[in-house]
């Protein structure tokens, strides 16, 4: 076989590989795909029963409740229209997670309805300041900054 061959035969081979790879890879992640849905999308075409999703919206004002176990919270998330999804979460819940501000639950519509919740992640906006800088002018919280960074060095 000439040497011209053997190059387009290993390119070829080289290739081939490449895009079974690329195929057993899709294949093998089709169940770790999280879509997101909002409020309207998850009352107009729900996911099914089970279906590891994302619900993004905001919490209704009013809606938050704890349950007797003092660990699981119940909510509304609504979004743009008046679409509302109850989310039952069981676990720690983060800092910034409050009535009326955003919130992205990870995990699974339920048989009844009601979106089961395996994580929860809090949004907040671009005015965004944390709690240990609150009051603080710009110059002070510079300093802080500075003082926290140069221990890191």
């Amino acid at each position: 076989m000439k040497a011209k061959h053997q190059r387009l035969t290993l390119i070829g081979l080289a290739l081939l590989a490449l895009i079974a790879a690329g195929l057993l890879a899709a294949w093998a992640l089709r169940n770790q795909a999280s879509y997101f849905y909002l409020p309207e999308q998850m009352a107009s075409d729900p996911p099914a029963v089970g279906q590891a999703v994302r619900l993004g919206g905001m919490v209704q004002t009013g809606s938050l409740q704890t349950l007797a176990d003092g660990v699981t919270i119940k909510f509304l998330v609504t979004g743009k229209g008046d679409s509302a999804v109850p989310v039952r979460f069981s676990g720690i819940v983060p800092d910034l997670f409050e009535e009326g501000s955003g919130v992205v639950a990870e995990g699974s519509i339920g048989p009844d309805g009601t979106f089961v919740a395996s994580n929860l992640l809090a949004k907040h906006d671009e005015n965004y300041i944390p709690r240990e800088l609150e009051g603080m002018s710009e110059m002070q919280a510079a300093k802080v900054a500075e003082e926290t960074t140069v221990g890191l060095q």
